[in-house]
């Protein structure tokens, strides 16, 4: 995520989560051992039966009994009492109150929902599986457009390099398909656990893991040393470090697996593929990692470039120029983690930064971040491209603290070469314009005024500058919020952004679904605000805000047993 303040994280538990033991079940034989190189495996299917595309899924969703006040209950007295389970709610019944169901194009920008880091388990199945039905079946009653999971690198390919355990997910795309609701799935290359927002633990598979502990250069490293286990250093892309495979190479066979897995709901159900790029999925550098306590906001961050392969890369882009002493590593007189712009002789006012030497490294630095991005999603595209109803998409972090100072030092260390004389944004929108993906793009519910004014933060600036940039590249737009809201001025930025003069927006995906989101106020102000983004699209403003607050109200009314279950399981669990 783009920003460190006090936050409070919506998902389902906050139980940490292992790697897979030995001897859980996988695709492929469990009983062969690790290969000292690997080698490519089929991949098997499964018999698996679809149910019609009108039909949902209705077992856990219990009716309200006889007497039961339509209001949203208490929550404490919802974990009390039992549920007594009276059968399925006839298919009429609640299809009459679907409003994730729209025939026709969209009007305005659809609304998806993040699932909790924890939705499938390892060794497969889901968590909570009673609650994820009941919410995933409240989310499209209100309209939803659909969710979007993490498929996590580490869960699925564990154990051996291309041995692929798909279980859980299988289990959950069908759960989506049957309830009607549209997939993003992300294909999550890093660990789980060190960012904003990271309440469980998932590491990298196993077997890459081990790797890196013999050559621990394949982990980012500042220039003190410290390494990164979140994401594979961009320095070794192209290189036959893991087992005989490059990096590049294990996420694109990662890609292939799934689209073979779920080829029969690929643009049905799963209608977009986020390709996961570096730390918390975003196409960025490790520059500012919470979790240990080594980066507070708003520091700078730092650089992430002193594993061997970047630094003998480094070296060949100076001795190209005639400038050796520029190869040894990145800006001395830097600062830290935790120090301010003014703080240091290379980002202040005047610094560094602005200089030759400095606009050789920050060159360098931000072109090996763009090189990575296009050597993944040219392997995304051309895996999934052929597609009907399938889209690529790519996070950048909204990285806003200090965008008021003129190196904005925060973005440099981050790999962004954005400062007040040069965009750094465009050069990415270019590239993603390349190969048709959409930019996602974060911290669209942030307003300035919100934010520590002696920070420089200017979250409304940049994100107008990221529209623009997609604009000028002819890219689409897709927004995130970066730390979980629930209050009508987060929703009302957000409806101003998505429908914004630069560019409305494709997509708007929602962080979080958890036990907040089914609060009774949280619920109602959610409600409303799906209804407002489904008609952002045009029309009369108070007409609109009538029509809306009518609709949600009716949405809100139908969907009272649902968010009973959904909330009363996902508080008890």
């Amino acid at each position: 995520m783009a920003l460190n303040l006090a936050h409070q994280v919506g998902t389902l538990c906050g139980a940490p989560m292992g790697m897979v033991e030995p001897g859980s079940a996988v695709r492929g034989d469990p009983q062969a051992a690790p290969a000292a190189v690997w080698k490519p495996q089929g991949v098997d299917r499964r018999i698996r039966f679809q149910i019609g595309a009108g039909q949902v899924e209705m077992e856990t969703a219990p009716q309200m009994c006889q007497g039961r006040s339509q209001a949203l209950p208490d929550l404490s007295a919802a974990c009390d009492a039992p549920a007594a389970h009276q059968g399925p709610r006839p298919e009429a019944e609640v299809r009459e109150h679907l409003g994730g169901g729209r025939g026709g194009a969209v009007k305005g920008v659809p609304v998806f929902v993040m699932m909790p880091l924890d939705t499938v388990r390892p060794g497969g199945g889901l968590n909570r599986k009673k609650a994820m039905n009941a919410s995933l079946m409240a989310l499209k009653n209100a309209g939803v457009e659909g969710v979007m999971v993490d498929v996590w690198w580490g869960m699925v390919e564990n154990e051996r390099p291309g041995e692929y355990d798909w279980r859980g997910y299988d289990e959950f795309m069908e759960m989506a398909a049957r309830i009607g609701l549209k997939v993003q799935a992300v294909m999550s290359f890093h660990q789980c656990g060190g960012n904003v927002g990271d309440s469980v633990t998932i590491p990298l598979p196993r077997w890459v893991l081990e790797e890196m502990a013999k050559d621990p250069d394949l982990a980012y490293t500042d220039q003190w040393g410290r390494r990164n286990p979140e994401y594979l250093s961009l320095g070794c892309d192209a290189l036959p470090v893991l087992k005989g495979r490059t990096p590049v190479q294990c996420y694109a066979d990662f890609m292939r697996a799934f689209r073979h897995r779920f080829s029969d709901l690929l643009g049905s159900t799963i209608v977009e593929i986020q390709v996961g790029m570096g730390p918390a999925g975003e196409l960025r550098y490790p520059s500012y990692p919470e979790g240990d306590g080594t980066w507070k906001f708003p520091g700078i961050g730092a650089f992430q470039c002193y594993d061997k392969y970047m630094l003998s890369d480094l070296k060949a882009a100076a001795e190209k120029v005639g400038k050796s002493e520029w190869g040894n590593g990145g800006p001395s007189d830097a600062g830290g983690y935790n120090n301010w712009p003014e703080d240091t002789a290379f980002f202040r006012r005047e610094g560094g930064w602005n200089g030759p030497y400095g606009e050789f490294f920050l060159s360098w630095y931000s072109q090996m971040l763009l090189d990575h991005g296009e050597r993944i999603v040219s392997s995304a595209t051309s895996i999934f491209d052929n597609l009907a109803g399938v889209k690529i998409s790519v996070k950048v972090a909204g990285i806003h603290w200090h965008y008021g100072s003129r190196s904005h030092a925060p973005e440099l260390t981050a790999g962004y070469y954005n400062t007040r004389y040069r965009d750094g944004y465009l050069p990415i929108a270019r590239m993603l314009g390349r190969h048709g993906a959409v930019f996602n793009f974060t911290c669209v519910e942030m307003r300035d005024g919100e934010q520590p004014g002696d920070a420089g933060c200017k979250p409304e600036e940049l994100v107008g500058q990221v529209a623009a940039a997609a604009r000028e590249a002819g890219v689409e737009l897709a927004g995130e919020n970066a730390l979980p809201r629930y209050d009508e001025t987060a929703h009302e930025q957000i409806v101003r952004a998505a429908a914004g003069a630069q560019a409305k927006m494709a997509a708007f995906t929602y962080l979080r679904m958890g036990p907040d989101l089914f609060e009774p106020d949280n619920w109602r102000r959610f409600v409303a605000f799906v209804k407002r983004m489904e008609e952002s699209g045009g029309g009369s403003p108070e007409h609109c805000r009538e029509m809306v607050e009518r609709e949600a109200e009716r949405s809100v009314h139908a969907t009272v047993p649902l968010v009973q279950e959904a909330a009363a399981a996902l508080t008890c669990a």
